[in-house]
């Protein structure tokens, strides 16, 4: 699944536009690397989402292309 839509389905980021200009800005390192908002995310990976000064780093459990909203904080755990 593309990290845009990743971060949007798992409510990370509200809305995918928003998460691909989080990506193009650089603001979002999947495994430590500054990632696009292309890049295939798969269970397993660390996603680090940087806003303004604060940092939210998390950990991929499941990867789904919908969920509800209730059961959405079950596809990643913070790390």
């Amino acid at each position: 699944m593309r990290l845009d839509k990743f971060l949007k389905v798992s409510r990370l980021i509200k809305r995918r536009t928003v998460a691909n200009e989080a990506c193009d800005a650089g603001r979002v390192l999947v495994n430590d690397k500054v990632a696009k908002a292309s890049v295939n995310v798969k269970a397993g990976d660390t996603i680090e989402i940087q806003f303004g000064t604060k940092s939210v780093k998390v950990e991929v459990v499941s990867v789904q292309e919908t969920i509800r909203k209730e059961e959405a904080q079950e596809m990643y755990r913070y790390l």
